[in-house]
């Protein structure tokens, strides 16, 4: 059975590790209110708003 010869480092183990979530991009949604992409489960930055109600008042 193969064993590694030396211990792998955290830093080339965690380097491997995010190489892989760097390919994703945010996902992203249409808000109903101003029609906006916004994150979703977040406030709209745009207008404000979140599930429907005015949270925040945007400028």
């Amino acid at each position: 059975m193969a064993v590694p010869k030396r211990k792998t480092s955290k830093a080339r183990r965690d380097r491997r590790r995010t190489a892989k979530s760097r390919l994703t991009l945010p996902t992203t949604v249409e808000c109903p209110q101003c029609h906006e992409p916004k994150v979703p489960h977040r406030i709209c930055g745009a207008c404000g708003y979140y599930n429907g109600k005015s949270v925040m008042v945007v400028e």
